[in-house]
């Protein structure tokens, strides 16, 4: 195997984390930005500290990617398939930013490592067990996302009903700082990983190491790639998460903020890789749900949830495409 090759690898694996922390900022910072709890710039430079913070933390869910969709040390060609698999992903997730969709970048990398696979090795590569788990906490997790962004909000309702709106929006605003922070770590600690996973999966390919083990230097350029990525803000898609799908206010951002995360860090301690951007906007649509049924635009939530289920289908042909392209011209 040439060492270039296996940089490559690296490289792109960190082009995704960057651009997932740029297409993800909105995640953390949409509903503190939109109430103007947060100015955008302290938002977003916030977000990418939180986020490297996070990313440095936990390592079980890059394990679960590096194994859970198939075993790298079993093919031949695995270093390509990371490849095909990440172009596709990247492609995908550059897609989605254009036209400011609040896509999955975990879908884009599950779905586009699977073609992948499917492409270079065949079906029976497939770890059917471990994709199981794997999407079944990714369709779960919006669903849990949104009863708990529902909950918390009609509790909130129920304890602030005969409080002026304005003194308790007022105090919210100053708590949706650190439920900012809070989301923005959780997103580090799930959404880094991913990279991590796919560099590892890369490196037992190769056969560089024998282990799903994550070593300290892809720790740390990962965690930098997010968090630098993250610095840079999605702005098209803060919109789209902060005003589009309803008029959000403190106590709403509050609400939502403290609902996603808690998803998000519950699948990292249980190595699960879920889709922050599903249970963030989840977390919104349930709160907004709870606030008042009729404020909620669900034209554009079901744009959104659109994406949502065309992405993994369309990530995996796209996968394949791209691995039979290179064989053609590279002779893999």
């Amino acid at each position: 195997m040439e060492l270039y090759i296996l940089w490559v690898v690296v490289f792109l694996a960190l082009s995704f984390d960057f651009i997932n922390g740029f297409h993800d900022t909105a995640n953390a910072i949409a509903t503190s930005v939109s109430t103007r709890a947060l100015k955008p710039r302290i938002a977003v430079l916030m977000a990418a500290v939180m986020n490297f913070l996070g990313a440095m933390t936990f390592t079980g869910v890059a394990k679960t990617i590096g194994g859970g969709v198939a075993d790298p040390s079993l093919l031949e060609n695995g270093v390509y398939i990371v490849i095909a698999a990440l172009i596709a992903a990247i492609a995908w997730n550059l897609i989605t930013w254009w036209f400011g969709i609040p896509s999955s970048s975990s879908h884009a990398l599950i779905g586009s490592l699977t073609g992948a696979v499917i492409g270079g090795a065949g079906v029976g590569h497939i770890k059917s067990e471990g994709v199981v788990d794997i999407v079944t906490a990714l369709i779960l997790s919006p669903i849990l996302a949104f009863g708990l962004g529902f909950c918390v909000m009609w509790l909130l309702k129920i304890i602030f009903a005969n409080k002026s709106p304005h003194s308790v929006n007022r105090g919210f605003r100053s708590c949706q700082v650190v439920t900012a922070m809070f989301q923005a770590f959780s997103h580090g600690t799930n959404d880094a990983q991913k990279a991590m996973g796919i560099i590892v999966f890369a490196l037992v390919a190769a056969g560089i190491q024998d282990t799903m083990d994550v070593p300290v230097w892809v720790k740390i350029s990962a965690a930098a790639a997010m968090a630098l990525g993250t610095s840079m803000g999605g702005w098209k898609i803060i919109k789209t998460m902060g005003t589009k799908i309803f008029k959000i206010e403190p106590i709403n951002g509050f609400a939502a903020d403290v609902s996603s995360a808690f998803i998000i860090i519950s699948a990292t301690v249980f190595h699960l890789p879920v889709s922050t951007t599903h249970v963030i906007t989840s977390s919104i649509l349930g709160v907004g749900s709870a606030k008042r049924f009729r404020s909620v635009r669900w034209s554009v939530a079901g744009r959104i949830v659109m994406a949502w289920f065309i992405t993994i289908p369309i990530t995996i042909l796209l996968a394949m495409c791209i691995y039979w392209v290179m064989d053609l011209f590279l002779a893999i």
